[in-house]
């Protein structure tokens, strides 16, 4: 791996390691009711959320100080940092427990996710799963790893897979593709699966920044390809697109891309 300015790519898979195993794995299976709250109705927050991100910030604050730190629970409290963070030459964000209702629930399917962006790019990306105990790991130019080993996505098959986090569109078959199954939940499981080839694409509704960039870059450097449904190329700092279609490569992207128009609910 490349060696950037500042912290070290492995520090940083470090960072979120060694905060998994400080406040995460042990809230793991083991929450009260009282460490458990809705930010809006459905979507949940826990006390391992809240104090992971505060670690991880001011970790990355405290090597970066110019870089702004998107964080999913600071920006729950103050929306302006998503204008700063989309504003910032340099800027971090952090998604400390993604797959939260799977956690809550005792899934093993979340994990915890940073990247870093520059000038617009996101040039790294971390993906830790802690109960799976697998490390995703990726710099702009230099490929995507699992746990230093270098990972390329697999070529598609002849009948694609497609899945979805929205589950109105679930069983929808977009033209002669095979109907849409579910997601796993958790971009931090969904983008690695699609690397392996578990998935050949990927849809989803909402794209927030620290749900998508650290996926982004991992695919892209594992030679899949990420854009909207409009048909570009997806940026994670001009906001949030009308939905998004993470595939195994271009071709596969520019197929489905053609046949968004089929879902119900755009």
């Amino acid at each position: 791996m490349g060696r950037f300015v500042g912290v070290e790519t492995d520090e940083v898979l470090t960072l979120l390691q060694d905060v998994a195993e400080e406040v995460i794995n042990p809230r793991f299976r083991s929450l009260d009711d009282d460490q458990i709250a809705e930010k809006n109705p459905g979507d949940l927050v826990t006390v391992a959320d809240r104090e992971a991100e505060v670690l991880i910030t001011a970790a990355l604050q405290a090597a970066y100080p110019d870089a702004l730190i998107l964080g999913e629970e600071a920006t729950a409290a103050d929306e302006t940092l998503v204008d700063r963070y989309y504003a910032a030459d340099h800027a971090f964000t952090v998604d400390p427990v993604d797959g939260t209702k799977n956690f809550v629930k005792g899934s093993k399917d979340h994990a915890v996710m940073a990247s870093e962006v520059r000038g617009g790019e996101v040039v790294r990306a971390w993906i830790w799963q802690p109960q799976h105990a697998t490390a995703y790991v990726a710099e702009r130019g230099a490929g995507a790893y699992r746990d230093g080993e270098r990972i390329v996505r697999p070529p598609t098959g002849d009948s694609l897979r497609g899945v979805t986090s929205r589950r109105r569109w679930i069983g929808r078959a977009l033209g002669a593709l095979k109907a849409l199954d579910l997601t796993w939940v958790c971009c931090g499981i969904d983008y690695p699966k699609l690397v392996e080839g578990e998935a050949d694409y990927a849809l989803y509704r909402k794209a927030k920044p620290w749900d998508h960039a650290p996926g982004l870059l991992l695919l892209h450097e594992a030679g899949g390809y990420v854009g909207t449904f409009d048909g570009e190329p997806y940026d994670p700092r001009r906001g949030i697109p009308s939905g998004l279609v993470a595939a195994a490569d271009r071709p596969t992207y520019d197929l489905v891309q053609g046949l968004i128009g089929d879902l119900p609910g755009l």
